[in-house]
């Protein structure tokens, strides 16, 4: 028995597209899918009702993050896999197959990903190192896009690595990855603190630890659009080339440094963000810059939101109530 779980908010027709490209391209026996609604508005849990009964539907009446949301299907599952697919991923042709067969053939493997492509085929990078403050310096300032292919300035996301072959790596994206069920009654589910954000990074932190192995494999491909579910809420502002939220991911991020590396960590990388945003605050005052008002305004709606974070989180220290 395999176990998929998908965790759905207000993505009624990415995630009617995401299980017809599961159940089309996977075996059809031995699949066990649970979907785990969040409180949608759109009608999803509804049409997974009427449109795919064979799936489990957990429908929550609050949203209560991706962590607990997956805690709550973990629990549920039987499979001696469980496999992790975000709403707006589409596998392709036997994706789940090749997955499985990786896992069996590696047992001490505890959690693998595999290759994710944008929907123009460009390359998703799908192999990531633990963040670290350099990691966040390189990216903030721009040096690691301007050096995509340099394992030391894209060290974060394995620059030079062309997602060929099999490869250790520190920790994989949520949007399709699969799970050693042995390992998660070993480590534990997802820590809840994290509603969304950084909790894939902790578990693989946490199965590492533990002496399990963590690999990409570029057999199972799949199609990601990215960022379906969080870019619905219309009331919070985003990071910039991204699709995260901009005040829960440096929510999850406090909370992650401080769980795993102290106050020290948050403090450090809090205030290279906000030491690299108030930098450009300033510069953009001098004339002759291009679109300088937007810019000022960006990069101080960002130093409230890093504050206001820190305040919301104590630090690291808590998380705030659910749902963010």
């Amino acid at each position: 028995m395999l176990s998929i779980i998908i965790v759905s908010f207000n993505t009624c027709n990415i995630l009617r597209e995401c299980l017809k490209a599961l159940f089309d391209n996977s075996p059809g026996g031995g699949l066990e899918v649970f979907v785990v609604d969040n409180d949608s508005r759109d009608g999803s849990a509804n049409m997974v009702q009427e449109e795919f009964p064979v799936v489990n539907l957990l429908a929550n009446d609050k949203n209560l993050g991706f962590a607990a949301a997956n805690n709550q299907a973990f629990r549920e599952a039987t499979g001696k896999y469980i496999i992790l697919l975000n709403p707006d991923a589409f596998v392709k042709p036997h994706a789940v197959e090749k997955a499985v067969a990786f896992m069996d053939q590696n047992s001490g493997c505890g959690i693998c990903g595999g290759r994710l492509e944008s929907p123009d085929g460009s390359l998703d990078p799908s192999a990531r190192r633990f963040p670290t403050w350099l990691s966040k310096f390189f990216t903030l300032t721009g040096i690691s896009s301007r050096f995509p292919a340099s394992p030391f300035f894209n060290r974060h996301d394995f620059g030079g690595f062309a997602h060929d072959r099999p490869i250790e790596v520190d920790w994989v994206p949520g949007t399709f990855t699969i799970l050693r069920k042995d390992m998660l009654s070993q480590i534990g589910y997802f820590d809840e603190r994290f509603y969304i954000y950084y909790e894939e990074t902790d578990l693989c932190l946490r199965a590492k630890k533990a002496g399990w192995k963590i690999y990409f494999t570029p057999e199972p491909e799949v199609i990601h659009i990215g960022g379906a579910s969080s870019q619905t809420r219309k009331d919070e502002s985003y990071d910039p080339n991204a699709s995260q939220v901009q005040s829960f991911r440096m929510r999850s991020e406090w909370l992650y440094y401080r769980k795993n590396e102290g106050l020290l960590q948050v403090m450090a990388n809090a205030g290279i963000e906000m030491g690299w945003h108030l930098l450009r605050l300033v510069v953009n005052f001098l004339p002759g810059r291009s679109y300088a008002r937007e810019k000022r305004a960006y990069s101080a709606s960002t130093v409230r939101v890093i504050i206001k974070s820190l305040r919301d989180t104590k630090w690291g220290s808590i998380s705030p109530a659910v749902p963010w």
